[in-house]
């Protein structure tokens, strides 16, 4: 059974390394797609808010880790 933990916790860290990394993504995903559906921004926008928004999350991620070293 402990096994299958180890194996299960290294499966899941994989994919979210870190916690915040990913809700803030996710997040990000959230609020844009809200914006371009709801309020009509043009799919452009969206896309170009996305990727803002995804560097300046990793860059904050980035940070935060190095300053933890």
């Amino acid at each position: 059974m402990r096994f299958i933990q180890l194996c299960a916790k290294e499966v899941l860290g994989l994919f979210v390394d870190d916690g915040s990394l990913a809700l803030l993504s996710l997040f990000l995903i959230a609020v844009t797609a809200a914006l371009v559906k709801l309020l009509g921004l043009p799919g452009l926008l969206g896309g170009g808010l996305l990727l803002l928004g995804a560097l300046a999350i990793l860059c904050h991620s980035v940070v935060r880790g190095a300053r933890g070293r």
